[in-house]
């Protein structure tokens, strides 16, 4: 068994919320307070080899944000695994480019660049990342929501946006609801 280069529902579950509609440019500390709080994920795409191993056992999770003093993100994500809720926390370091986070992952060494695509703060927002590791590249794409469903219409932007990566349809997934660890969330 392959180890995964960072655990496909923590990925799925923290992405990083951060700024409004495109373009992101001109954006302040206070457009990120707005995404603080709990998110749904809605969706999933990725090219990657842990998604296509693992999809069909994922479930929508929770992740919560919050922002630290410096401007960067604090991202918990609850998701099932097994019988049990698995907590992990991830911080999201700001760069110079608004609505541009990096992350690297201290258990694979994958690294991330993180663009919050669009948002609206208080329904869904869309985020691309491309994750970097020794054994080559990929792209996710992930769709958050402040509820559990979404208009047809932002699934569908989720789905075209996924397609303009160059993500394949079979790449493309609404995760399942579930009841299982949402009320466990931060």
């Amino acid at each position: 068994h392959t180890p995964l280069p960072s655990h496909p529902r923590v990925l799925a579950c923290s992405g990083c919320l951060h700024s409004p509609f495109s373009p992101m440019m001109g954006r302040t500390q206070e457009d990120c307070v707005q995404l603080t709080g709990r998110w749904y994920s809605i969706g999933l795409a990725s090219n990657s080899n842990w998604f296509k191993e693992k999809k069909h056992l994922m479930k929508m999770c929770t992740t919560v944000i919050s922002v630290t003093a410096d401007g960067n993100l604090e991202v918990t994500s609850t998701y099932p695994k097994g019988d049990q809720c698995e907590k992990r926390n991830s911080l999201y370091t700001k760069t110079e480019q608004p609505g541009r986070f990096s992350y690297t992952s201290p258990r694979w060494g994958s690294k991330h660049d993180i663009r919050v695509v669009e948002t609206n703060y208080d329904e869904y927002a869309l985020v691309a990342t491309q994750i970097s590791k020794s054994t080559g590249s990929s792209t996710m794409v992930l769709l958050y929501s402040r509820t559990k469903e979404l208009s047809p219409e932002r699934l569908e932007r989720f789905t075209q946006f996924s397609r303009e990566q160059g993500l394949m349809d079979e790449e493309i997934l609404i995760l399942p609801q579930t009841d299982k660890c949402m009320a466990d969330a931060a």
